[in-house]
């Protein structure tokens, strides 16, 4: 089994270097204003503007309105639409339909109910993102890069029908296991991979991606 890897969240030119030059699949970068990973219309062109043709373009947006899909994807090349708030089956298609783009829902979990409902997006998405639900406990929570992680044998076995992505709390150091426990053919990582929340390091990147290459 061949597993394949995405760095989230990116914000410079070096870090994406380091993810297409060492095997990133997927790069994703944030458009969601309150992210601290987010990033203007400008540098995202000039970050996408390197990536080559066979690495996936990801643009990660949090209950988006189609005025904004549509700046954005005038702007800025995206492969894929990852959507990380709480989109609906029904939002999605018409996201899908009204601005021909692929889509990946990410869906938080915390319990096997929160797999099992993953199923109403199957005629709607291209992919799916299984992430951490955020614990309430947890101060100033984002949708997503939190540096959580839920219980990966949740999804061990399970058949879905649309290929699916592992993300939450994932690092160089647990990554490995984190695929064994839940059979994951792609793996997404980006608090994992920073100096801060808004700073990845670029050593840090090189070294996940040749972890999973192994895998």
């Amino acid at each position: 089994m061949t597993v394949s890897a995405k760095i989230c969240g990116i914000t410079d030119i070096a870090s994406m270097e380091s993810a297409v030059l060492h095997g990133a699949a997927f790069v994703g970068l944030v458009f969601y204003s309150p992210s601290p990973r987010y990033v203007e219309l400008e540098l995202a062109r000039r970050l996408f503007s390197i990536v080559p043709e066979n690495v996936k373009k990801v643009g990660l947006f949090v209950d988006p309105d189609d005025n904004l899909l549509a700046q954005t994807l005038a702007h800025v090349p995206v492969d894929l639409l990852q959507l990380h708030g709480d989109e609906s089956p029904e939002r999605c298609s018409e996201i899908r339909r009204n601005h021909d783009v692929s889509i990946m829902k990410a869906i938080k979990v915390a319990n096997t109910y929160d797999i099992e409902k993953a199923s109403t997006y199957n005629d709607s998405i291209d992919w799916l993102m299984f992430d951490a639900k955020a614990p309430k406990s947890l101060k100033n929570a984002l949708p997503g890069g939190n540096n959580v992680s839920f219980d990966w044998s949740l999804l061990a076995g399970r058949s879905l029908s649309v290929p699916w992505m592992l993300a939450g709390g994932l690092n160089t150091e647990n990554v490995s296991n984190a695929v064994k426990q839940s059979g994951a053919i792609a793996v997404d990582v980006s608090s994992g991979v920073e100096f801060t929340q808004n700073k990845k390091n670029p050593l840090e990147i090189e070294r996940f991606l040749k972890v999973v290459s192994k895998l």
